[in-house]
């Protein structure tokens, strides 16, 4: 599989699975953590998933400045890696919940994320940056797209794991407190403390909670808050996992570091040197007026995927029947389909592009990215008709009864979670790639951080996903997302001679 590819790429990819770990451990239980911790509402923790998620990204095109101005790559990345693994120490510390002092306890992890948003800022870009310099040569020139792709395929490897850690601690905790999962509960606590909850709901709550204690429970009040503690301080433990996944990347990019390509010695690079005195002010301005066009359609893309960890999360708690071939299974789990899918999917894809390539009919990389945009826009189709056709009940429905009374088969969360990655191998790898082939050689790092702040845009906006989701029924949720891919996928093929006349 490596054969034709720079030695060094395993493992950058390898160094790359720890922060992939953290991301997914993120991505599965960041909102339900919020919720359960401190009682928020979808929407607001949507704002904070939201602005987390941004901040990742955006802070990546600070990561490539800091690079590029500094011209410490290697040690620009290094520095990321460290500071990630304290920010996700600094959640990881358990507190009471319910929380004593809400605004205290919501600044203190509101910090811890930046810390991590901020080490990743630092890293990702310019790992990304490293790995594309080792195509920047004849020899692996040709294979940039599928050299993408492999490392793509296997930085997910750390992701599959992460949710299934993060249950795993959190279920763990709850069984050495007395307790069993149950994906209503937290919120119903909260309720229930709050003095906000329905009779109807009180109902379901003290029927859940005799479930879940092996018996009926007379002290609710007991009950809710000693439910919230473990629950939450599961949660603190889970993200402790992912310090261990940071560790062991830090210890692999230490020990493979001197291997690496410098991007900050390609421009002194004989091979180089000619394309360097060929690339004129007019060029550089035109590549760089490419990427930001191809970063401004991309926005729509992040803007509909990123809702996996959101309100598709939201979907898997409230509106998915958690039982699967007769086994209960968590709402965190369906976050471990996507890297699933990555790695199982990824080796079928680059076989498909072979073929292609061996025809004479490979598309072209931003052909690429348009198609991945209208795969992505059939995923959310796929959500809306059986979102509409089990007539789900409103979200303030569901809250006014403790719980859904119409829930789907998990079956159509998992048919939408490949449909979306493969979306997400025909555009985020080759966009990585795009990016690292068309960029000017002294912005590698800058564009990369480009490419990431133009996924911070669309993250910011998944907040709007949260607001939809509580406010409109949930079919036309979906619908949103579908007209948002298609608007991408349109505006690529608009301007798809001009970039693949730029990137040749």
């Amino acid at each position: 599989m490596f054969k034709d590819h720079p030695k060094g790429l395993l493992a950058a990819a390898l160094a790359n699975m720890g922060e992939r770990f953290g991301f997914y451990t993120m991505m599965a239980i960041l909102v339900l953590f919020l919720q359960a911790k401190f009682g928020l509402n979808g929407k607001d923790a949507g704002l904070i998933y939201s602005v987390f998620y941004f901040s990742i990204y955006i802070l990546a095109f600070v990561g490539g400045l800091i690079a590029d101005k500094t011209k410490n790559y290697k040690g620009t990345i290094l520095t990321g890696l460290v500071i990630m693994a304290l920010g996700y120490l600094m959640i990881a510390i358990p507190t009471p919940t319910p929380v004593t002092n809400q605004a205290l306890f919501l600044t203190i992890t509101c910090v811890g994320l930046f810390t991590i948003a901020f080490g990743n800022g630092l890293f990702k870009g310019n790992l990304q940056a490293l790995v594309g310099q080792m195509y920047d040569n004849e020899t692996y020139g040709k294979m940039r797209d599928s050299g993408f792709s492999l490392f793509y395929m296997f930085i997910n490897v750390g992701a599959i794991f992460a949710p299934m850690a993060a249950i795993a601690v959190r279920n763990w905790w709850l069984s050495v407190c007395g307790f069993a999962y149950n994906a209503d509960l937290p919120a119903l606590c909260h309720n229930y403390l709050g003095n906000t909850i329905t009779p109807e709901a009180t109902e379901t709550f003290t029927q859940l909670a005799a479930t879940v204690s092996g018996g009926p429970v007379s002290d609710l009040t007991s009950f809710a808050n000693n439910y919230l503690n473990a629950f939450s301080t599961g949660f603190h433990y889970a993200f402790g996992v992912a310090i261990f996944a940071m560790l062991i990347s830090l210890v692999i990019y230490i020990i493979n570091k001197k291997r690496f390509p410098d991007p900050s010695k390609k421009e002194v690079k004989k091979s180089d040197t000619a394309a360097i005195i060929e690339m004129d002010a007019t060029e550089v301005r035109q590549r760089i007026l490419a990427l930001f066009a191809v970063f401004g359609v991309v926005i729509f893309f992040w803007f509909s995927f990123h809702q996996n960890g959101l309100t598709l999360t939201f979907f898997a708690k409230e509106y998915t029947e958690l039982s699967l071939f007769g086994m209960s299974i968590s709402a965190e789990l369906f976050q471990s389909l996507n890297p699933i899918f990555v790695v199982a999917l990824t080796p079928l894809v680059m076989a498909i592009f072979a073929w292609q390539r061996k025809r004479g009919s490979e598309p072209s990389t931003p052909k690429k990215i348009a198609i991945g945009m209208g795969i992505a826009a059939f995923a959310y189709i796929v959500m809306a008709l059986g979102s509409y056709l089990a007539d789900l009940p409103l979200h303030k429905d569901i809250v006014e009864a403790g719980t859904s009374h119409v829930k789907v088969t998990p079956m159509l969360l998992m048919i939408t979670y490949f449909i979306l990655t493969v979306a997400e191998l025909y555009i985020s790898p080759l966009g990585i790639s795009f990016v690292s082939k068309v960029a000017p050689p002294k912005y590698q790092g800058i564009m990369q951080g480009g490419w990431l702040g133009a996924t911070a845009i669309g993250n910011q906006l998944l907040f709007i996903g949260a607001i939809l989701y509580e406010a409109i029924p949930i079919w036309m949720t979906w619908t949103v997302f579908v007209v948002a891919c298609l608007i991408s996928m349109c505006t690529m093929l608009v301007m798809l001679k001009w970039l693949e006349k730029i990137a040749k």
